[in-house]
């Protein structure tokens, strides 16, 4: 009972932070006093225009000088997080994650330099776990490799891009990685479906194949209804994992969003077995600048292992993102 009352704490507090930041403010940019502001904006500056020059240095060496003007999607993030689950022991991570795009070395060929491959992320109860895939080790998977971009429409075509290279840790172990996306809007209405595949090879830790199925529509100008339908093989586990989340998400305003969502997580080998059930509150908001952001996810679970036993989990998490231009509010 004291987790319950813990939770539901946790709980109001949330849909308090979500309704005090659907109220206007004078100054719509942050919710950071002016001495934070001060000592955080010049840091931000300089790191990412490092990360920029960075991206662009390289590929101007490599490729043409197109690389002092074109796009870049290289970008550097870094995260604290607290994670508590009933019945464990209080967790928190310092996180990072980036990637160095650097897009004229080729025409639709580009050389990435990134932290923390996604086949290394772990089983789906894992991922759904998270709040964004960030891990505190990523930087020991660093990846470099060529990406060979489609160049097909994938509202018309499915779009297919190829990419090989290498993992720099000893003994080093190269890869090969095939994703293919498709996007469908069904009978010209609000239903949009996209599905999104990948297969890959690491030397290190054989095959994996994820396949990812995303049905949505918007109910309103605030509101987005998702069904998100997930399966994945690795070899190295040799079983069937799959998933199943249902989300209304709702903006509250240019700089908040609030997610509800309930997902079943589970395994296949002689017969499916369901692991975990789920409900999740995320409230996500921008609280600087479009480059800091505070994420709120109180949750109630159901795991096998505990005997479908209520579990309750919390997880604060602060980012800050290192990048030209950032999406204002992302889920």
């Amino acid at each position: 009972m004291k987790g319950a009352r813990t939770l539901v704490a946790l709980w109001l507090v949330t849909l308090g932070l979500a309704a005090h930041a659907d109220t206007p403010r004078t100054d719509d940019d942050s919710d950071l006093p002016a001495w934070a502001e001060k000592q955080i904006g010049p840091f931000h500056a300089r790191l990412s225009r490092w990360v920029e020059s960075t991206s662009r240095g390289i590929d101007g060496f490599f490729g043409t000088t197109d690389a002092l003007s074109v796009n870049t999607d290289s970008y550097l993030r870094l995260s604290q997080e607290w994670d508590w689950r009933e019945g464990d022991p209080f967790d928190q991570d310092l996180g990072a994650r980036f990637r160095l795009d650097l897009p004229t070395t080729e025409e639709r060929l580009r050389l990435i330099i990134e932290s923390e491959p996604d086949e290394t992320r772990g089983t789906l109860a894992e991922q759904e776990s998270a709040l964004t895939d960030d891990r505190a080790d990523s930087l020991g998977d660093l990846l470099v490799g060529l990406n060979r971009l489609g160049d097909r429409d994938k509202t018309r075509h499915w779009n297919t891009r190829v990419g090989a290279g290498i993992k720099l840790r000893l003994p080093l172990e190269p890869y090969v990685r095939l994703t293919s996306q498709r996007l469908w809007t069904l009978q010209d209405g609000p239903w949009q479906l996209h599905s999104d595949n990948r297969l890959s090879w690491f030397n290190g830790d054989g095959y994996s194949a994820r396949t990812r199925w995303d049905l949505g529509r918007p109910l309103d100008e605030q509101r987005h209804l998702r069904f998100l339908t997930n399966a994945q093989w690795r070899e190295e586990v040799d079983h069937l994992e799959f998933s199943q989340v249902v989300e209304l998400n709702r903006r509250l305003s240019r700089r908040s969003v609030l997610r509800t969502s309930g997902g079943v997580i589970g395994e296949s080998g002689s017969r499916p077995v369901i692991e975990d059930s789920y409900l999740e509150v995320r409230f996500r908001r921008d609280v600087h600048k479009g480059f800091t952001f505070l994420d709120v996810a109180p949750s109630l679970h159901f795991p096998r292992d505990a005997h479908r036993d209520p579990r309750w989990a919390l997880t604060l998490r602060l980012e800050m993102y290192f990048r030209r231009h950032i999406d204002r509010v992302t889920l």
